[in-house]
């Protein structure tokens, strides 16, 4: 079995480390194709405008000048020897959950590896909720159970899997819920606005950390009562049930 991994925080990221254990336990044959730089909120970008370059670095280990959607495809059409039977992306440091993941790389190179047609999983550390500190240790004691068990499963054409893991000791851990894609019920972005050495100003896009009050069965909920959350994603965004209600305004004289 094959397993190409990458992620979006950059080739020498701690959770690339901790991802790359989880696929050992599973294959022998794991691939590392992950951006040189780190790439949050890139989403499902590719590099277009720009040529792009890999390096070796080690057996089977790779470096991007690109974007994670950029890894997968470099990946699978020219640096693995065949296709792989599938794609982790992470451990993302912090939370894919609810708005996050229109903005997340993460959540885009594995999106991109389930338009191959490839059976992809997202994965990303929680940050931020239950104020332990930061810790990969949720994600690295049961990322490997969780894993082997959505392998075992037909996802389906269009679908992909996003896994949260909540930040809490291992010990402290909920269980494991399924869960829909939640929505946030506060504006969390900010503009941090600043002035540099010459007099001009620069901004800072971040992130308040505010809990909210998510709907029971979302991902929210679940990293916000020590549970791991999946949540099946679908690249196919047509919202169904508006259909007939545009029908019926186009046809209007």
């Amino acid at each position: 079995m094959r397993i190409l991994v990458t992620n979006d925080d950059g080739i020498h990221a701690p959770g690339l480390e901790v991802l790359e254990t989880i696929a050992r336990n599973i294959a022998d044959d794991v691939w590392v194709v992950a951006p040189a730089e780190e790439n949050s909120g890139a989403g499902h970008s590719l590099s277009l405008a720009d040529p792009i370059r890999y390096r070796k670095l080690g057996e089977r280990r790779f470096e991007v000048a690109g974007t994670p959607t950029d890894c997968v495809v470099m990946a699978v059409r020219k640096i693995l020897p065949g296709m792989p039977d599938l794609v982790l992306s992470g451990v993302n440091r912090g939370q894919n959950i609810a708005d996050d993941v229109t903005y997340s790389s993460t959540i885009a190179a594995a999106m991109e590896g389930t338009l191959l047609g490839l059976k992809s999983i997202a994965l990303s550390q929680v940050t931020g909720i239950h104020g332990n500190g930061f810790s990969y240790e949720v994600a690295a004691q049961y990322g490997t159970g969780v894993v082997k068990k959505l392998m075992a499963m037909t996802f389906g054409p269009g679908v992909l899997m996003n896994v949260n893991f909540p930040d809490c000791r291992p010990d402290e851990l909920q269980g494991v819920e399924v869960t829909r894609q939640g929505k946030r019920d506060v504006n969390l972005l900010t503009v941090d606005e600043r002035v540099d050495a010459r007099g001009n100003n620069y901004y800072w896009l971040g992130f308040k950390r505010e809990r909210g009050n998510p709907a029971i069965g979302t991902d929210l909920w679940a990293a916000f009562n020590k549970r791991i959350s999946v949540t099946p994603l679908h690249l196919n965004l047509t919202q169904v049930e508006a259909m007939e209600a545009v029908r019926a305004a186009l046809e209007t004289p």
